[in-house]
């Protein structure tokens, strides 16, 4: 009985470890040595072919990027459930969509969805939605060691890339891995699967090191890619990386599917001119060109590009250039500076964007100057493989932070409508150029996100428990999540019928001020007054550190010192200012927008002066003459309120709208931000500025709040309104945004 119990034991044993040799460490035996690889997708020319039916039918990627985030939680969270990857999947291929593109391995969830929603499919006779699988490189990795030949970044991108070749295949256990899902993966999910996107948007710094660091590794020659002669040591490394997972899933899986590497404009293949490349930082290329594959690949290879219209706009820096002459560039550069370029530029060894453009490539279907076109345009005329736009779109952020000087598709400040417009515009372009494919980001918003010029003044530690509309980056997606369980505390639409007694905090010479506030928004109500007779004033008290109790640009006086002023001065000149002391932009972007540096001699704490809230969109001009005096940047005013019915249910919503009047008042709804809260999930607003030197953190509990019309006589008496917060227990629901049913219509339309 003893050695029955031993035995069983040994087997027990020998089998735990045999299952975790396989599933966990990967080892495996080739029972199948001489079995010839299979694949349904190929690529010839600039055409990707899917296999239906025995035959090859060309195949439009179709796509739409995948993030991991959802409301109070971070992307490594892997929060997202099963049931609800379900039900996107739905959404998405409702949308028109054929394809999911996800960026690092996701916890198992995603795959068991995944595999549940296309087995379902295929049972009924229907069209499974298909999958790009990216190959993420962690921050600290890529911006830490700075050599991809580093222990960090290619050995550690060769098993993860054999790690997703198993995952895909339903073959992995993986636990407890930093910025990676976990999970048991036992679902095969890669009948489903076109493709890989290797790699991330590269850091020109770490293209540069890599090549100078290893300036003798010039030749990759595997069974499956090899490199040309004019390869530079970090393609060489990229054609190993690509090499390795098609030669593992090869051997063990017998298939081969689509491979590509991750690029964008800042290492594209072009060199430009001096301009651009001094102004747009463009001191790197990596050529896909240069990676070749060999006849034993009987799959696909394409290009992939992360190309959005306003940002970098290398085509408009380059025809901005051409207003100044060779004299007057070396007399801002000086000969030495300008010289040292020219010969960063001939190191690039690579060719001149215009070699591949002509005037006509400028100009799109509407017959409009359109540099995105001309650039899409450039990169399909470039390349002899097929070329896959992997990510394009613009946000409906209320803070803006870059511009499309030509067709208006910004980085923000655009409305779910226009969302939608602009999609179908970049869509359009993309296909125009002869691209073989797209995938649009982004299918959901990730609160988690920050953005260049609004990332100084929130705390990054906690930007995931509340939706911050000043921060574009967060609201790329079709799919939106609005604060409250199943509908927000407010709608500011004209209707005041949500408002009640209990809301009320101040009231005086006929007026009444009520308000609220959820994750995204604070709520104003004010009523007693015909809104549209005058100017109604609403002086807000956030800091004690600092205020004025006369605000001379309006003529108003206060009970408290006040940091803050609403103007509501009808549906076109409505708008927040703020105490000069407390504005932000100056303290923290001074050199580009102010002559004098103001830690010098600083706003005086109970400066009169109110000025308006501005947003930095340029930190500099294309060509910075430094004798110049006057502002280097540029900026735009996000202090203005925009009029309008911010209640998703209208036929007149508008995302966008700050304030609604009412029969008797005006409803008003302000992003945190605005208002310097840094995190009002604690109710941490920006301390004093010039006691700090730059941006710290206060906690309130307490704000004060007034209201007065035009012409009042005598100081504006204040109520406290309390502030609790809500720390990390964040509500939140979802909604479809207005573009998510335009891109509907129209990509559902098409053959």
């Amino acid at each position: 009985m003893k050695k029955y119990i031993l035995c069983v034991c040994v087997l027990i044993v020998l089998g735990c470890l045999g299952w975790y040799l396989y599933y966990g460490v990967g080892l495996y035996i080739d029972l199948r040595p001489d079995q010839a690889p299979t694949t349904f997708m190929k690529t010839d020319g600039d055409t990707i072919s899917m296999q239906r039916d025995g035959a090859y039918a060309p195949f439009e990627i179709r796509g739409v990027d995948m993030g991991v985030g959802i409301p109070g939680e971070w992307a490594t969270d892997f929060a997202i459930s099963e049931e609800t990857y379900l039900r996107w999947f739905g959404y998405i291929q409702a949308l028109g969509a054929n394809t999911i593109r996800v960026y690092t391995i996701l916890h198992g969830d995603f795959y068991n969805a995944f595999y549940a929603y296309n087995t379902a499919r295929e049972e009924a006779g229907e069209e499974p939605l298909w999958l790009l699988h990216g190959l993420w490189v962690d921050d600290y990795s890529h911006n830490s060691h700075k050599d991809i030949y580093d222990e960090g970044l290619l050995p550690e991108m060769v098993e993860d890339a054999k790690t997703i070749v198993d995952i895909l295949h339903g073959r992995k256990f993986l636990l407890g891995r930093d910025g990676d899902g976990s999970s048991y993966y036992r679902h095969d999910v890669s009948r489903w699967t076109l493709g890989y996107i290797l790699g991330v948007e590269w850091e020109a710094s770490l293209v540069n090191y890599t090549n100078q660091n290893h300036y003798d590794k010039t030749s990759y020659q595997g069974q499956y890619m090899v490199t040309t002669p004019d390869a530079t040591p970090f393609e060489a490394a990229l054609a190993r990386l690509g090499d390795e997972i098609i030669s593992y899933e090869t051997r063990r899986y017998k298939q081969q599917r689509l491979v590509a590497f991750s690029n964008w404009p800042t290492t594209d293949p072009f060199r430009y001119s001096l301009v651009t490349t001094a102004y747009r930082d463009k001191v790197a290329t990596f050529d896909a060109e240069h990676i070749q594959t060999t006849e034993a690949f009987i799959s696909g290879y394409f290009a992939s590009y992360h190309v959005y219209p306003y940002f970098p706009d290398y085509l408009q820096t380059e025809r901005e250039a051409l207003q100044y002459t060779d004299e007057q560039l070396e007399e801002v550069f000086g000969a030495n500076q300008a010289a040292a370029i020219e010969y960063r530029l001939s190191l690039l060894d690579a060719p001149h964007i215009d070699e591949y453009l002509t005037e006509a490539d400028f100009y799109d279907a509407r017959g409009r100057l359109n540099t995105y076109y001309a650039y899409l345009k450039a990169l399909n005329n470039f390349h002899s493989i097929p070329v896959v736009i992997s990510e394009y779109g613009v946000t409906t952020g209320r803070g803006r932070a870059q511009v499309d000087e030509n067709t208006g598709r910004n980085q923000g400040f655009i409305s779910e409508t226009e969302h939608g417009q602009y999609i179908i515009e970049c869509y359009e372009d993309i296909m125009a150029a002869g691209s073989a494919g797209s995938c649009l980001f982004s299918w959901q918003d990730e609160w988690f996100k920050r953005t260049w010029n609004t990332m100084h003044a929130v705390d990054l530690l906690n930007t995931a428990y509340w939706s911050d509309y000043q921060t574009s980056e967060q609201f790329f997606g079709l799919l939106t999540f609005d604060p409250g369980a199943e509908k927000s505390v407010c709608y500011v639409d004209g209707d005041a019928s949500e408002w009640t007694e209990a809301d009320r905090v101040w009231a005086g010479q006929g007026l009444r001020l009520s308000m609220k506030y959820d994750e995204k928004f604070l709520y104003f109500y004010a009523e007693g007054f015909d809104p549209r007779a005058g100017a109604v004033y609403l002086p807000l008290d956030i800091t004690p550190k600092s205020g004025s109790t006369y605000c001379e640009n309006y003529g108003i006086g206060f009970a408290r010192p006040c940091d803050f002023l609403i103007v509501i001065d009808g549906e076109e000149n409505s708008r927040v200012v703020v105490q000069e002391r407390y504005e932000v932009l100056k303290s923290t972007f001074w050199e580009s927008y102010y002559v004098q540096d103001p830690y010098i001699d600083p706003p005086a704490r109970n400066s009169p002066t109110f000025v308006n809230i501005d947003l930095a969109m340029k930190l500099q001009d294309v060509v910075t003459r430094q004798h110049w005096n006057g502002p280097v940047g540029e900026t735009y005013e996000t202090g203005v309120l925009r009029y309008g019915n911010a209640n998703p249910d209208s036929p007149a919503f508008d995302s966008l709208a700050d304030f609604c009047f009412t029969a008797d008042g005006v409803e008003i709804r302000l992003p945190w931000q605005l208002l310097n809260f840094a995190n009002p999930s604690e109710m941490m607003i920006h301390d004093d500025y010039y006691e700090c030197y730059g941006i710290d953190f206060l906690q309130i509990e307490e704000m004060y709040v007034g209201a007065a019309l035009e012409g009042t006589e005598g100081r504006v008496q204040m109520a406290p309104f309390a502030l609790e917060g809500w720390g990390k227990n964040v509500t939140a629901h979802e909604r479809l945004k207005a573009s998510y049913y335009i891109l509907q219509a129209y990509w559902t339309a098409l053959p």
